[in-house]
């Protein structure tokens, strides 16, 4: 009897072994996997800032012609407009393609089904241990 236990502690032993092995596994792939969304993220982050900063220059810009255009009348308020035009149209560009960048995040679906298999499988193995019934001796 005390081998069977020590082969049942030897299995156990190695199930929970294995079960760690298949976690570390588990997380280094979901790493893996968000790495990619997470500079994905970063970019279209970066360019939503850019196109805020350059928002933020048109409107003074824009203010400036007014001004300039208003309180004089000379050609001087058109190069102002231009140039306020000119960044918003750089910074509307820049809007569409850091919303193309954050619309490419997706969740982790390696992994996500990875750990579905993995789940079954314990499952599955579980339900025929107990349908076995206890071992002969």
């Amino acid at each position: 009897m005390t081998a069977e236990e020590r082969s049942l502690g030897q299995l156990v032993s190695d199930a929970s072994r294995d079960v760690s092995e298949l976690v570390r596994y588990e997380i280094a792939l979901a790493k893996a996997e968000v790495q990619q969304d997470v500079k994905r993220g970063v970019t279209g982050g970066a360019l939503f800032g850019a196109a805020a900063l350059l928002g933020l220059y048109a409107t003074v810009a824009l203010l400036i012609a007014a001004g300039l255009g208003l309180s004089e009348f000379v050609p001087a308020w058109l190069a102002f407009i231009i140039v306020a035009v000119a960044l918003v149209v750089i910074a509307a560009i820049l809007v569409l393609v850091g919303r193309s960048q954050i619309g490419r995040i997706k969740p982790p679906e390696r992994t996500i089904r990875s750990t579905k298999e993995t789940i079954a499988v314990v499952r599955n193995r579980g339900g025929d241990a107990a349908a076995d019934g206890p071992p002969v001796s």
